[in-house]
């Protein structure tokens, strides 16, 4: 749940920064904009949840904007004018994803382009606007990606979304790569079963209790230690890590 304060505090790990987060209405990217903003971010928020967006954008004192990332000139264009709003850009969390089950034999071809239109394509055009932008400024600054523990183990009815987030890990290490002369890092964050508001109608106990006999630990992740790992890749604690894929899975994947 948001519950951070509509003004930014003066001081802060991102004090300052002006930071893009995709898919920020709800869930890990409401997180990662409400520990964002008590780190002194100013921030403007993406997702095509239009209402809710602009409620958690109200509760944070950022900016709001809808957008469907998977319509290209939608995500060039609204990439364009947060970075307008915010005056500059210096970090990008890109979040948004999509996640549809189906059997590895009925899986249509519109929902495995729907797939990756969301959940990589979106990722390489926000990611050509805000990187123009930095190289322009001499920004030195940080991106973000949002990957899954899937995009490295896969998993049953998954293999468009597992096939995607791998893609993702892939981008952000060519990403890593092209990008660092300029001093722009590049990172991406693999979460495990994450317990979401999104996924508390349908999930059980039972459902829980599977999950998080996966870890080690023995539980599922909250939405707020996603966050965490976000906030070190973006902040000045990361400096020197880039072009990796960092699991937060409670030890379910450990490479």
């Amino acid at each position: 749940m948001v519950t951070a304060s509509a003004s930014s505090p003066a001081t802060g790990q991102l004090a300052g920064r002006r930071v893009i987060v995709t898919g920020a209405a709800r869930g890990i990217g409401a997180a990662i904009a409400t520990t964002f903003a008590e780190q002194g971010a100013h921030l403007a928020l993406l997702d095509r949840e239009s209402e809710r967006c602009a409620e958690t954008a109200a509760l944070l004192g950022a900016h709001s904007f809808a957008v469907d990332l998977g319509d290209p000139a939608s995500a060039t264009s609204v990439t364009t004018a947060a970075i307008d709003a915010l005056g500059g850009i210096d970090v990008l969390v890109n979040n948004a994803g999509i996640l549809l089950f189906a059997p590895l034999l009925e899986i249509t071809v519109h929902d495995w382009d729907r797939t990756f239109d969301v959940n990589v394509r979106s990722m390489l055009l926000t990611t050509q606007v805000v990187a123009r932008a930095m190289i322009a400024s001499g920004t030195k600054g940080a991106i973000v990606n949002m990957a899954s523990m899937g995009g490295k183990v896969g998993s049953p009815r998954q293999a468009h979304y597992a096939a995607s987030k791998a893609a993702v890990i892939s981008l952000t290490r060519v990403s890593a790569m092209e990008l660092g002369p300029h001093g722009i890092r590049v990172n991406c964050i693999c979460p495990g079963y994450v317990l979401t508001e999104m996924g508390a109608a349908t999930r059980t106990t039972e459902m829980v209790a599977e999950w998080s006999s996966h870890s080690p630990l023995g539980r599922c992740a909250e939405p707020e230690e996603v966050a965490e790992m976000a906030l070190f890749l973006a902040s000045d604690q990361g400096r020197y890590c880039t072009g990796q894929a960092m699991n937060v899975s409670g030890g379910m994947v450990m490479h």
